[in-house]
């Protein structure tokens, strides 16, 4: 299956199992008459598989060589594991990192688990940006951590903002879809 084959797959998917409809608030505290639970799409066989491969798609197509990928939990965990996983099958490994929303209060204390080390490049994923809250907390604690973000990977842009809150912050922001494109396309 090509990377068109694989898009459409995904967009399938991510619209049998991801989009509910009715009256939500979000993590952004925004109303919405729609939520994105990607997750449902991240740990789900094959939605983890084209996700995977997908990421790797626009990393290639932006030109963006990271020596990790990652995000913040909950929502980047199976996208950077997918991608992790991918990577190695086509010869090109690119580990994976999670970034914990507030560091261990215990042990090491650490913020980031299996921080690549400080120089590192690194491309961040997320499954939803609505305001772009999460994913620039992840950036705040890469960048806190001295690495260098190529940019990030989102499966859905919510187009509410988020793109442009980090581009603010002078943050890529590479969409799989968007909502406009996922729900009416």
């Amino acid at each position: 299956m090509g990377a068109q084959g694989r898009r459409e797959r995904l967009k399938k998917i991510l619209l049998a199992e991801s989009v509910e409809r009715g009256d939500f608030v979000l993590a952004s505290g925004r109303k919405s008459s729609y939520y994105l639970d990607c997750r449902r799409t991240t740990l789900h066989a094959e939605g983890a598989w084209l996700t995977g491969h997908l990421v790797l798609d626009a990393l290639e197509r932006r030109g963006w060589v990271p020596d990790a990928v990652g995000g913040m939990t909950l929502g980047a965990d199976p996208i950077a594991a997918a991608t992790a996983v991918l990577s190695f099958e086509r010869d090109r490994p690119v580990p994976a990192f999670l970034v914990r929303k507030e560091a261990k209060a215990h042990g090491t204390g650490r913020a980031i688990e299996r921080c690549p080390p400080e120089g590192s490049k690194v491309v961040l994923v997320e499954d939803v940006v609505t305001s772009g809250g999460s994913v620039l907390k992840a950036a705040d604690a890469c960048l806190e951590a001295g690495l260098s973000i190529l940019g990030i990977v989102v499966i859905v842009d919510r187009e509410e903002g988020g793109a442009e809150a980090l581009g603010a912050r002078g943050l890529e922001l590479e969409a799989l879809f968007t909502a406009t494109e996922l729900l009416e396309g």
